[in-house]
């Protein structure tokens, strides 16, 4: 089998191929993988399936508080700056 990266999409849909019903072999020959690859992808799909129904990742939250965090500290530096350009005058 030719070495290859599939993108996260891809190899989704190659997994419910499989999860439909089509022959594993037929989808590893079309797709040029192994078929031990393959399991391993179903694997890891359906151990992480339920992070589908999540709202959002800790990480992405994480991210959210601390863009307002900066955003606040952005906010609270224009506002020191206006305050210091207008005494300047």
């Amino acid at each position: 089998m030719r070495h290859h990266r599939l993108d996260h999409r891809t190899k989704a849909l190659i997994i419910l191929e499989g999860l439909r019903g089509r022959p594993i072999a037929e989808i590893c020959n079309e797709h040029q993988i192994s078929q031990t690859q393959y399991y391993r992808w179903r694997d890891r799909f359906l151990s992480n399936m339920h992070q589908a129904f999540e709202n959002g990742s800790r990480k992405e939250t994480k991210l959210i508080f601390e863009n307002d965090r900066l955003k606040k500290i952005i906010g609270d530096l224009t506002v020191e700056l206006k305050k210091s350009e207008s005494e300047w005058r």
